[in-house]
């Protein structure tokens, strides 16, 4: 049987006990409705994971941490994600597939062609909704550390933060430069930023804006993809070229 992986949002240490916080021990209890005795195991995002077993089930859950593994399965590829924001759930879904794909960071856009607005609290709550489904999807995909979901900001702001100390990269299909190209042309890096247009992809104009500001077009191939699917996609390249696929 599958022993559940639970995030803590508090810092964990080896041979202790700990209470759990509502929503982890609401996940156990009125989830899982897992009983005293089960194994778990706990992290608290900042490396390693540890063995645990739950002690009380009730209105409070209490565990008791034994032993600590070290492993991150964290890809020797730091990508910080940039997108656009889309419309619906398809953003949902965009940050769980990217988390199980070893992200390091999301930063949501505002672009010229997003449609989505967000402000004030509503912008707030959202953030706390992203942030949550990458928990979750590093509870399901046995990740330690969890993606930080920057606040979203508007396109200009995000080109004057982008550094020149990583590989910086935009889909483009209408360019012809693919992976390899750049490989042998800018060597193997050790940390990559890939920006990606929301429904409609980005403006001739952000394009171009990106480019002058020393960004690297990267074609998947002949095909237009989704605004969901070309993450998925150009992330799953990326860990196979340089990363752990």
């Amino acid at each position: 049987m599958r022993i559940p992986r639970i995030f803590s949002a508090e810092a964990l240490a080896g041979k202790s006990e700990v209470q759990l916080d509502e929503a982890a021990s609401r996940h156990l209890v009125k989830v899982l409705r897992l009983g005293p005795g089960r194994p778990l195991i706990l992290f608290d995002g900042e490396g390693g994971e540890y063995s645990a077993e739950l002690l009380e089930a009730g209105k409070k859950v209490r565990v008791s941490i034994s032993d600590f593994s070290a492993d991150d399965r964290q890809s020797p590829l730091a990508i910080t994600l940039a997108i656009g924001i889309s419309r619906g759930d398809r953003f949902d879904w965009v940050i769980q597939k990217a988390t199980e794909l070893g992200v390091t960071d999301i930063q949501p856009l505002f672009t010229e062609r997003c449609e989505v607005k967000l402000s004030g609290e509503r912008l707030q709550k959202k953030l706390g909704q992203w942030q949550q489904i990458a928990v979750s999807a590093c509870e399901q995909s046995a990740r330690n550390r969890v993606p930080q979901i920057l606040e979203p900001v508007k396109f200009p702001q995000f080109l004057d933060r982008a550094g020149d100390d990583t590989m910086n990269l935009v889909l483009h299909h209408r360019t012809e430069e693919t992976l390899p190209q750049l490989e042998q042309k800018l060597g193997r890096p050790q940390s990559a930023l890939l920006l990606v247009g929301p429904e409609g992809g980005l403006s001739a104009e952000e394009i171009e804006l990106a480019l002058n500001r020393g960004f690297h077009p990267l074609r998947l191939g002949p095909r237009v993809l989704r605004t969901e699917t070309a993450p998925v996609a150009a992330l799953s390249v990326l860990q196979f070229q340089w990363g752990d696929f």
